[in-house]
């Protein structure tokens, strides 16, 4: 007999879950530095209390634990804000100040961009998570115990490992809010180690570059893939494969979580029984492994609360008190977000804890009912956890995305089966490569098999057409989702009983879908560049993935360039290049800002007009957002974009020295080689094609071209001729004083050949698909 699908006589215990749902909106409400919003659910709690009391005593019992657990969460959370902010970092970097630190790096450096200038890597943004220990500033010094964010261009920070004690030099800026940082530091210069780091994090730093080594071997996908579905290391994931992963729902492979560790969990049980081991030696070699693992792949929000639910699981295998699954991952929330409050604010950890949750909640029952309709054991059981854990995950997934992935329950499907094998034989060749290099990299030959049709299955489903559909990124666009998701498994669990509300529905959906697939929405499938309708000024954004995208230039009004990003659907900025510091340029950048997540702000190197790049430091502080400085020759990367610094690389004093001194990116996405020519002038223009010539690397032509300064009639005719673009994209304002864009500009694009498109005339413009067929959309 089952009741609900579920096993006659178990039951979910969920008494956990009120405590620690109460300790998550403690924590989440004063680390987001408003602690009063915590008055809120205080208030709610206490109404629940009074009604309880009226209906009975355990419900009130059940409130009191929810109010008391809500203090602590939010007890805790506040002495933790309250050491940050009374560190006296957090003066510094709100003041902008340069300062000599000590500390120890606490995660692996991972690197932001990439990219080669002559026989060096150049532009890369290596980002380090450390501890500070000690301070001095201003002619003093003091000692704390802080986080922060270390911002370094020098690549030898790369390779240090967690526990190496260091020191360094640099400008404090302010963090992001909700990160538990106190600064972000813009190093100066290498690290200066001091002694080595612990021994057990350097025997981890040889696995994992022993894997690295094992799969060296290995095809360009399987290569990348392994480290990543191993151990979460996925620098040399490519940027294809990367895209593919997002769109097919599967990226949560390469982000380590509870499966990696309940598959090491059950290989080592399943080998223990094997040789004979019996009784709490078994689950005792199980936690063992589980910890190894955990040093191994570092200790990542997804991997702890993996490893405490884990341990609690193999303390009641131990003791013979099997504990309930909701109420196990009830205590690993509990505990790690009074052990770190800032959890309660990483995305990481509650799509862990939302997946876990489906695992438990829903995968059992459906599970059981699809295999009473005749379904075999394995594929109902693989189907309901594929399903169970997409359904509560997707209102997270599409704040971070921007979309809906409707291949993600079929592509997760065929790719459960190949997860395990690479899993475990990637430990192996990792756990192997210090014996023996030669045995690892057979085991990563063998592993390379399964990875293989992993990274098949993600090219395959993310090509299908409409595989991932555009939706509001936004908190109302998740709980929109949540609530349709939860009607619709409502609605399911009855269609069985009713065939003629079933074929409706059907039909509904039917209709639905095809009036989705003929309207073309916007922005279209397939977009690489917007020029964003800001009037006079400057707004392109590049796309680099799903909700994300590189930003040039905010154009002179906060609102437009805002309304143009809410409009493409763009949550995530991963940088923002200002060209040059005019107004009609960056007097947006409030609205770029405000409500993303934004990675870096640079500039180029002319810091004139001084009145513009105060306006600039103050809006970045205050959105606690680095503000570095381009560097002439570096290149870049975020998703499938990389582009290259080809200009200012000198100041030009002939014409506007601002104008002379901007930016000059060249892009490529797709194949598609896109020039974005900022504001430069001809003086400017004749010494960047003079320059690239000199160099050994001219122009040559490009598929896209920016025109420069608004399409002035100040161009250079060479720099045109050289370029010789398919489409040429003018960001102008309608009727504007300076007679823009110049009728004679126009007249030699035209005769060019090129496609020319102007946002005076036609609105917010867009390019849109690859090199073999490019083409420009207008919206006006």
């Amino acid at each position: 007999m089952t009741t609900a699908g579920r096993p006659e006589g178990v039951r979910t215990d969920a008494r956990l879950v009120v405590p620690a749902v109460a300790v998550w909106v403690g924590a989440f409400t004063v680390t987001g530095g408003r602690p009063l919003w915590v008055l809120a659910p205080v208030v709610a709690l206490a109404a629940a209390l009074a009604v309880g009391w009226v209906l009975g005593r355990r419900v009130a019992a059940v409130a009191v634990a929810g109010l008391l657990c809500l203090a602590g969460g939010a007890g805790v959370a506040g002495l933790h804000v309250a050491a940050v902010a009374g560190s006296g970092l957090a003066a510094l970097a709100a003041d902008g100040a340069t300062a000599e630190l000590a500390g120890t790096v606490t995660g692996d450096p991972a690197v932001r961009h990439g990219g080669t200038r002559g026989d060096h890597r150049a532009g890369d943004l290596v980002v380090v998570p450390a501890r500070v220990t000690s301070v001095r500033a201003r002619g003093g010094g003091f000692r704390t115990r802080v986080a922060v964010v270390l911002l370094a261009r020098d690549l030898r920070w790369r390779g240090l490992l967690p526990g190496q004690a260091v020191s360094w030099s640099g400008r404090l800026g302010q963090p992001r809010a909700g990160h538990g940082e106190a600064a972000v530091v813009v190093v100066r210069g290498p690290p200066e180690l001091h002694g080595r780091p612990p021994a057990v994090q350097r025997a981890a730093g040889r696995l994992r570059a022993g894997l690295r080594d094992a799969a060296d071997g290995l095809a360009r996908d399987p290569r990348g893939l392994l480290p990543g579905l191993v151990v979460g290391d996925t620098s040399r994931v490519t940027a294809a494969l990367d895209a593919d992963l997002r769109t097919s729902g599967m990226t949560h492979l390469v982000a380590v979580s509870g499966s990696n560790v309940a598959v090491v969990a059950s290989f080592v049980l399943l080998a223990g029984r094997w040789v004979g081991l019996r009784g709490r030696v078994l689950p005792a070699a199980a936690a063992l492994a589980v910890v190894g693992f955990v040093v191994l792949a570092r200790p990542q929000p997804s991997v702890l609360r993996a490893a405490v639910m884990g341990g609690v699981g193999l303390l009641a295998l131990a003791t013979g008190r099997r504990r309930r699954g909701l109420g196990a991952l009830g205590a690993a929330v509990t505990v790690l977000l009074l052990a770190d409050p800032w959890l309660a604010r990483s995305y990481g950890f509650v799509l862990s804890a939302l997946a876990t949750a489906g695992l438990v909640l829903l995968a059992p029952a459906w599970a059981a009912a699809w295999r009473a309709c005749g379904l075999p054991r394995p594929v109902a059981e693989a189907l309901a956890v594929a399903m169970a854990a997409q359904l509560l995950c997707a209102p997270v997934i599409v704040l971070l995305s921007g979309q809906v992935s409707l291949v993600a329950v079929p592509a997760n499907l065929l790719a459960a089966p190949a997860v395990a094998p690479a899993t475990v034989l990637g430990v192996l060749a990792a756990a192997v490569a210090p014996v023996s290099p030669p045995a690892a990299e057979v085991l990563a030959r063998v592993a390379e098999l399964p990875v293989a049709w992993i990274a098949a299955v993600a090219h395959r489903a993310a090509a299908v057409p409409d595989a991932a559909v555009p939706w509001p990124g936004s908190v109302t666009g998740a709980l929109v989702l949540a609530v349709a998701t939860g009607a619709a498994v409502l609605v399911a669990r009855g269609l069985g009983r009713r065939p003629a509300v079933a074929a409706g529905v059907v039909v509904v959906v039917a209709v639905g879908l095809a009036a989705a697939a003929a309207s073309p929405g916007w922005p279209p499938r397939g977009w690489l560049l917007a020029v964003c309708d800001v009037g006079q000024g400057d707004a392109l954004v590049l796309a680099s993935g799903a909700g994300a995208a590189v930003v040039v230039d905010a154009g002179p009004d906060p609102r437009a360039v805002d309304r143009c990003l809410r409009g493409l659907g763009v949550r995530r900025v991963a940088m923002v290049l200002l060209t040059h510091l005019h107004a009609d340029h960056v007097e947006g950048l409030p609205g770029v800002l405000r409500g993303r997540t934004v990675g870096e702000v640079v500039t180029g190197s002319y810091d004139e007009p001084a009145g513009e790049l105060a306006r600039v430091h103050r809006w970045t502080r205050r959105a606690r957002v680095p503000l570095t400085t381009a560097v002439v020759g570096e290149r870049m990367r975020a998703g499938p974009l990389s582009w290259q610094v080809l200009w200012p690389s000198r100041v030009i004093g002939e014409g506007s020295v601002p104008n002379n001194s901007s930016l000059v990116l060249l892009v490529r996405t797709h194949g598609v080689r896109l020039l974005l020519t900022g504001d430069v002038e001809p003086p400017a223009q004749r010494a960047l094609l003079a320059g690239l010539l000199a160099a050994g690397q001219p122009l040559g032509t490009v598929d896209v071209l920016k025109v420069a300064h608004h399409g002035s009639a100040y161009q250079d005719p060479a720099l045109l001729a050289a370029a010789r673009p398919r489409l040429a994209v003018v960001s102008v304002g309608a009727d504007n004083d300076y007679g823009h864009p110049a009728r004679s500009t126009m007249l030699v694009l035209r005769r060019s050949g090129a496609v020319v498109g102007r946002t005076d005339r036609d609105g917010t413009l867009l390019v849109v698909g690859d090199r073999r067929q490019l083409r420009l959309v207008r919206a006006g």
